[in-house]
């Protein structure tokens, strides 16, 4: 059986455990992009720069617009991707506050 090799000399007092609020936001930025297709989504809208429509969909196999549509929706309402209507369409961007905030809390760990 093998042992564990961490060492218990390893002092981690220093680490602080963050705030609640701190930590609940990560969790739900984290649970938003517990999904595969939403991890795409993300990276997807931030190589292009800039607000996109229908091509998400396109670029997202083996997903139906609406199943689409609701991964941009927990996206959206975690603040990680804004959307905004253009005639018939909603066009989809990156939202720079809450990609900087979801690095952050990250860092924090």
């Amino acid at each position: 059986m093998d042992k564990c090799h961490c060492d218990p000399s390893e002092k981690y007092d220093s680490i602080s455990t963050g705030s609640k609020e701190k930590n609940r936001e990560l969790a739900l930025l984290c649970k938003a992009l517990a999904h595969p297709a939403r991890v795409q989504i993300l990276k997807l809208l931030v190589r292009k720069q800039s607000c996109i429509c229908g091509e998400i969909v396109d670029q997202i196999e083996d997903l139906a617009q609406s199943t689409v549509s609701q991964h941009l929706k927990i996206l959206k309402d975690t603040g990680l991707i804004r959307g905004e209507i253009e005639g018939t369409a909603v066009c989809y961007c990156i939202e720079p506050s809450g990609l900087r905030r979801l690095r952050v809390l990250i860092a924090d760990i």
